[in-house]
C-alpha cells in the first residue's frame, strides 16, 4: 500500500512534502488555494471573484483550518473581515471571473482594473477584489462593493495571521486525543464552524453546506441540521439563527424546499433570470427563494431542529413562534399516512435526490417518528391535544414500521410500497442502507432490534469486514449491495458504490458511529476515523462529502460532515479512554 500523501501530527496539524489543495471557507471570503501559485477566489452570497496567480510556494507544508505554513512562507484567512494574506509570495496576475457563476447567463460588462498606488482595485458588477504586494507578502481583500473590500484589506498582516491562529486553535477541540482522532476533529469541527456565513454587515447569512454549494447562496434543512449539531454545543445562537432563515423557507401548509436561497442583490437576479427562462427550471424551483421546491424531509428536519435546540438550551421561544408551522408539519404528513406511517410519493426529492423511492422508505419514517416525538414532548406544555394526538400516531407508526420493513435477514428495508398503497407503484429495496439508521437514532424500533441491525451494518457495510466488494477496506458504505431497482437510480446514483449506491459518507458514518456509542458498543472508532483515514491517504484537506475508490470525491469542507467530529466530542470520555474493537 502507497504512504499516505498527507500525515496527521502530534498537534493536530497535518503535514506533507506534496502540495495539496487547501480549501479556505472564512465567513465571507472562499477559496480553492493551490500553493504551486494559484487561487480561485469567491465572495460568499455576491460569486466568483478570479483566478489569482503568485509566485509557488515551496514545501514542506503544514496544514491548519483555513490556512497553511511552509519553509518560506503560508497563507492565512481573516476571520472578521473577507481578506488574506500569502506571506512569501509574488504576485503574477488576476484573471477577474466574467459571470457570478457557471450557471450565470446574464450579459455583464467587462470588469474594470486599475492600478491606484500601491493596490490593484477590480471592480464586477457584484463585487470588488483589492489586491496589494506589502514587501513579501501578498494581501487580497473581497468586497460586495468597494467600502467592504477596503475596511478589509485595512487589516494588517500580524492582524490576520492572528485571527487566523486564533480560529485554528478554537478548532483543537480533543488535544488529549491521538493523532488521528484529534486531527479528525480539528477539520471536522472546522467544516461545522466554517458553514457559518455571514453578509457584508457581518450578519448570519446561512449555513454553507460546502465550499461547492456555494452558488447560488443558499442554506439547506437536511445539510443544515446535521451541520447544527456540532454548533448546538459551541454556537447555539448561531442554530436559533439558522432556524429562523429556515422558517422563512416554509410555507403554511408545511411544505418545504431542500434549501432557502440567500444570494445577495446582483447573485439573486441572475438566478432569477436563469430560473424564469430556461425550460424546467421554475417547475424545480417554483419559488425565487427556493433551492428544489418541496422536498420531503426538510420540513421534517425543521421540527428536529428546534427540538434539538429545545433541549440543549432550554429556550422555548423558536418552538413557541413557530408552533403554527409545526401543527402544518404534521397535519401534512398526517394526511399522507397509512397505517400511521406517511407514504412518500415516487420521487427523488430528499436526501438520497438522485434515486425515485416510493412508499415507506426507512430513512424519512424514522425522522417522522422523531418529529411526533418532538411535537408530543413540546405539546405537553404548548398544545395538549396536539401532543396528545402525535403520541398515538408514534404508536401506531412504531408498530407499521416493523411490520412493513424488516427483512429477515436482519435489518430493515430501504423502502418498501406495499400493494395498495395510492399513487405509488409496489415496490421493494431491501438492501441494507446507513441512512435506515434514523430508525435507530430516534427510537422508532426496539432495543433488540436496533442491535440486530448495527450488527448487519458492521457485517455488510464496514469495508473490512465486506470482503464481497472488491475494493478493500476504505471506509464505510452507505448501501449494499447496489441498488437493485435500477430503474429507481438516476445520474451519479445510477454506478454501483457511486454517491446515494454505495460511497462513504462521512455524516452517515457518524449517525452510525454515535449509535454504537450510545449502546455501550465497541466498533465505533472505525466509523469515526476511516473516512479521515482515507482522506490523508488521497490528499484531500477538510471534511469531504463522499467518496469511493472507483469513483473519487465530492466537495471539501462539507459542513454535515462535522458530525463524526461532534459525536466524538459529545461521547468525548468514552472516545478518549479507546475503542477495545
Amino acid at each position: 500500500m502507497r504512504q499516505p500523501i498527507l500525515k496527521a501530527r502530534e498537534d493536530g496539524l497535518v503535514e506533507s512534502d506534496q502540495a495539496v489543495l487547501l480549501p479556505i471557507m472564512a465567513p465571507r471570503l472562499q477559496a480553492e488555494f493551490h500553493p504551486e501559485g494559484s487561487a480561485d477566489l469567491a465572495l460568499w452570497g455576491e460569486g466568483d471573484l478570479g483566478r489569482l496567480r503568485f509566485s509557488a510556494i515551496e514545501g514542506p507544508f503544514v496544514y491548519f483550518p483555513n490556512g497553511l505554513t511552509a519553509s518560506a512562507g503560508g497563507v492565512f484567512a481573516a476571520q472578521e473581515a473577507p481578506v488574506l494574506v500569502i506571506r512569501g509570495a509574488i504576485y503574477r496576475g488576476f484573471t477577474p471571473a466574467k459571470r457570478c457563476a457557471n450557471w450565470d447567463r446574464s450579459t455583464h460588462p467587462k470588469a474594470r482594473v486599475r492600478r491606484e498606488k500601491t493596490r490593484r482595485r477590480i471592480d464586477l458588477q457584484w463585487a470588488v477584489v483589492l489586491i496589494e504586494q506589502r514587501g513579501a507578502d501578498l494581501l487580497i481583500a473581497g468586497g460586495a462593493d468597494l467600502a467592504e473590500a477596503e475596511r478589509a484589506l485595512h487589516f494588517s498582516v500580524e492582524t490576520i495571521v492572528g485571527e487566523a491562529s486564533a480560529y485554528a486553535t478554537h478548532c483543537d477541540r480533543m488535544p488529549e486525543a491521538d493523532p488521528t482522532m484529534r486531527s479528525m476533529v480539528i477539520q471536522g469541527t472546522h467544516a461545522g464552524l466554517s458553514s457559518v456565513r455571514r453578509d457584508e454587515r457581518g450578519r448570519f447569512d446561512g449555513l454553507a453546506a460546502g465550499l461547492h454549494y456555494s452558488a447560488p447562496a443558499r442554506t439547506y434543512y437536511r445539510d443544515g441540521y446535521w451541520t447544527l449539531q456540532l454548533l448546538l454545543g459551541l454556537a447555539p445562537a448561531v442554530v436559533h439563527e439558522e432556524i429562523e432563515m429556515l422558517a422563512s423557507g416554509m410555507q403554511s401548509d408545511g411544505e418545504a424546499p431542500s434549501g432557502v436561497i440567500v444570494s445577495g442583490a446582483e447573485q439573486a437576479r441572475a438566478w432569477e433570470e436563469l430560473r424564469t427562462t430556461a425550460f424546467g427550471m421554475d417547475w424545480i424551483h417554483t419559488r425565487s427563494t427556493d433551492w428544489w421546491s418541496d422536498h420531503f424531509d426538510s420540513p421534517l428536519f425543521f421540527v428536529l431542529a428546534i427540538g434539538d435546540y429545545v433541549r440543549a438550551t432550554g429556550d422555548l421561544e423558536p418552538a413557541e413562534r413557530h408552533w403554527p408551522l409545526v401543527k402544518a408539519v404534521f397535519e401534512r404528513y398526517r394526511d399522507l399516512c397509512e397505517m400511521g406511517l406517511p407514504v412518500k410519493p415516487r420521487h427523488e426529492r430528499d436526501w438520497a435526490d438522485n434515486v425515485y423511492r416510493g412508499g415507506f422508505v426507512a430513512y424519512d419514517l424514522g425522522l417522522w417518528v422523531g418529529v411526533l416525538d418532538v411535537i408530543s414532548k413540546l405539546g405537553a406544555k404548548l398544545d395538549p391535544l396536539l401532543a396528545a394526538a402525535a403520541r398515538a400516531l408514534a404508536t401506531e407508526a412504531r408498530t407499521a414500521i416493523e411490520t412493513q420493513l424488516w427483512r429477515p435477514d436482519g435489518w430493515y428495508a430501504d423502502y418498501h410500497a406495499p400493494e395498495g398503497l395510492a399513487e405509488v407503484e409496489p415496490a421493494l429495496e431491501d438492501h441494507l442502507t446507513l441512512d435506515s439508521l434514523t430508525l435507530l437514532r430516534y427510537d422508532a424500533v426496539t432495543g433488540a432490534r436496533a442491535l440486530e441491525v448495527l450488527e448487519a451494518v458492521r457485517a455488510r457495510l464496514e469495508t473490512r469486514h465486506n470482503t464481497d466488494q472488491s475494493f478493500g477496506d476504505w471506509g464505510m458504505m452507505c448501501a449494499y449491495p447496489p441498488f437493485k431497482q435500477r430503474a429507481d437510480t438516476r445520474s451519479k446514483s445510477a454506478f454501483a458504490f457511486r454517491y446515494h449506491n454505495g460511497s462513504d459518507w462521512p455524516w452517515l458514518d457518524g449517525v452510525y458511529a454515535e449509535e454504537r456509542l450510545r449502546r455501550g458498543l465497541p466498533g465505533w472508532r472505525y466509523p469515526l476515523v476511516a473516512w479521515w483515514e482515507q482522506c490523508l491517504r488521497e490528499g484531500w484537506l477538510g471534511a469531504v462529502e463522499y467518496f469511493a475508490p472507483p469513483w473519487g470525491r465530492g466537495s471539501l469542507l462539507q459542513g454535515w460532515s462535522g458530525l463524526p467530529a461532534a459525536v466524538a466530542l459529545k461521547h468525548r470520555e468514552t472516545v478518549l479512554a479507546g475503542d477495545s474493537d
